[in-house]
Parts: C-alpha cells; sequence; structure tokens
C-alpha cells in the first residue's frame, strides 16, 4: 500500500489517459466499426481504468493521510468534472466522433 501513496500521482496519471484512450476506442467501437460488442467492452474497459480506480485511490489516500490533501481534492474535482461540465463535453465528442466515422 504504502508503494500506491508513493507513486500516486504517476498512478492517477496513467489511469487517466488510459481512460481518455478508452473513451476515444469506445466512440471509434461505436461509429466507426458499428460493434456493440467492442462498445460494451469499450464501457467496461473505461470503467475500470477511470472512474472505479480514481474513487478507489482517493478513499486510500484519505485513509492514510486522514486529511484532504492536494491528491484527494484534485480527485474530487475530477470526478466533480466528470459528473457536471464533462458529460456536456462527451456530448460534444459524441457528435464529433459521429460526424468523422459517419463519412
Amino acid at each position: 500500500m504504502t508503494t500506491l501513496i508513493e507513486k500516486k500521482w504517476v498512478i492517477l496519471l496513467c489511469l487517466e489517459i488510459l481512460a481518455w484512450l478508452s473513451t476515444f476506442f469506445m466512440l471509434y467501437a461505436r461509429y466507426g466499426l458499428k460493434s456493440k460488442l467492442w462498445f460494451r467492452i469499450s464501457s467496461i474497459a473505461f470503467a475500470i481504468t477511470g472512474v472505479i480506480p480514481q474513487v478507489i485511490m482517493g478513499i486510500i489516500n484519505y485513509w492514510f493521510t486522514k486529511e484532504l490533501d492536494l491528491f484527494t481534492f484534485i480527485i474530487v474535482l475530477i470526478i466533480g468534472y466528470g459528473m457536471t461540465f464533462g458529460k456536456k463535453q462527451v456530448k460534444k465528442l459524441d457528435k464529433w466522433a459521429e460526424a468523422k466515422f459517419s463519412r
């Protein structure tokens, strides 16, 4: 667990990159491949690389530090952004992907 806490910023960055990659693959699977199976797989990959581990890392960090530090605050911001403004951004990205892959 101490390794997780020591490397928390690197892990968060890697998870965020994987989440964005799975988001782009999800859009490609939906509009480029037109595959429900790959869309579902990429949706699960997004949950596994994005939301779930970030929340778990925030909880573990708070449990170890017993305070709301910058790391926990950043995770709350990322999750909060995703639940508010991020939805609008994803809709725009979805429309862009639909137009891009329907050519």
